[in-house]
């Protein structure tokens, strides 16, 4: 059989653009190399935690239009949507990690056939999609197989954590071809369910597109970081202070906060400045900004935990940002890590999002897990991590005569 689409990666992407597409009456093959990941798609289930998309999948699943598997299948167009991380040199510095891609570009190779139309999602340094083109051809070559003529294009998402299927459809999209013809056949595409404007152009401005967006936000961030660095030496109140900066009518601080996590802004602007490293300074150093935040933080614990014989420190969120469960680079994870590793006192680790704690975490004998209410009521010293919903409706009454390390300015 061969399926209208092949949709690589069933991640926080893939599975909700598999997804939506299949809703609308084609026949998706979705692909992932976790088999339990595939035995819960093919149930109709969920791996993971997005407002409404398990009834997306289920009505997918249902229809018989979305089925899962450990390898790819003949379609019409393939969907790569799998991760792109980055890896640390001898040296330190970060360098994009390209392997999922070329590894799902090539397990493709036997079946595309001229005519295809190959989009890459993932977020990608800029000239990724003309390496999935040469992977493509160099792999048909090695197994004996003619070259075809594909239409390769980046097609990069703009979705946000928590209001993922929403934004899949009203956000405007970018269709880059490495090729006028690629990039009209993308568009032509997405059309189907997006409503927002798709925008042509060409790929490599697409991934640079994509890696801007991100890297803008991170520089904003990294001012609002710095800003509470500042403040914190100058006994000044930042959360007022950029309140009050903030009525300016041309000034629009960010919120600081622990950090920077998620799969796209902290690790996309690195893309950017492997790629150019001579001429980003400002780019690689909002990125050293966000990422010493959670330093700072620990340190501010550890001072605090100075005052007790065995504190017990109260974590309050482990996600990367409110309300969802995306433990993805999570500066949150960093802090609660280090203060398990330094051993300053017992650490009472709480998310609302997930069921139980990460293996890393849970390897370290000094973590507990537990509920806000335990943590806070058990707790010396309170660290609010992540402004969860849920963490607005604990009883001031329960911080009085405790340490508040409040990094989100949740509670002011």
């Amino acid at each position: 059989m061969k399926y209208d689409i092949c949709v690589l990666g069933l991640g926080y992407i893939g599975l909700p653009t598999a997804s939506i597409f299949a809703t609308k009456g084609l026949k998706v093959f979705g692909v992932d190399v976790r088999p339990d990941v595939v035995d819960i798609i093919n149930q109709g289930g969920l791996h993971f935690h997005e407002p409404d998309l398990d009834i997306l999948v289920k009505a997918a699943v249902g229809s018989g239009n979305l089925r899962a598997g450990l390898q790819p299948v003949p379609a019409d167009t393939f969907v790569i949507a799998v991760p792109t991380p980055f890896t640390h040199a001898p040296s330190g510095e970060k360098i994009p990690d390209l392997s999922y891609v070329e590894r799902a570009t090539r397990s493709i190779a036997p079946h595309v056939a001229t005519g295809a139309l190959v989009i890459l999602e993932s977020t990608s340094p800029v000239g990724t999609t003309e390496r999935v083109r040469w992977w493509l051809g160099e792999e048909r070559v090695r197994l004996g197989l003619p070259s075809v003529e594909v239409l390769l294009a980046y097609c990069p998402e703009r979705v946000l954590p928590g209001s993922m299927l929403k934004e899949l459809v009203a956000n405007d999209r970018i269709a880059g071809g490495l090729t006028p013809e690629a990039g009209k056949a993308a568009k032509e595409l997405y059309s189907q369910f997006c409503t927002g404007e798709i925008f042509l152009t060409h790929a490599r401005t697409a991934e640079m597109a994509k890696l801007t967006e991100n890297s803008y936000r991170d520089v904003n961030i990294a001012f609002a970081n710095e800003l509470s660095l500042i403040c914190d030496r100058l006994d000044i109140d930042v959360w007022e202070l950029i309140k009050l900066a903030n009525r300016h009518p041309r000034v629009k601080i960010l919120q600081p906060g622990p950090g920077v996590g998620g799969h796209c802004i902290a690790v996309d602007p690195w893309f950017i400045v492997h790629s150019a490293p001579d001429v980003s300074p400002l780019i690689r150093t909002a990125r050293e900004v966000n990422d010493s935040k959670p330093h700072h933080v620990v340190q501010r614990v550890r001072v605090a935990a100075e005052k007790f014989k065995n504190p017990a420190i109260a974590c309050l969120g482990l996600a990367f940002k409110a309300d969802i469960d995306d433990l993805r680079e999570s500066p949150a994870m960093e802090i609660t890590m280090e203060l398990a590793k330094l051993g300053v006192g017992r650490v009472l680790a709480v998310e609302p999002h997930v069921k139980q704690l990460p293996a890393n975490l849970a390897a370290n004998g000094n973590v507990v897990f537990m509920s806000a209410y335990d943590a806070v009521r058990q707790a010396d010293i309170v660290v609010l991590l992540v402004n969860h919903r849920q963490f607005s409706v604990i009883d001031r009454v329960l911080l009085r005569d405790k340490i508040v390390i409040d990094t989100r300015g949740f509670w002011r």
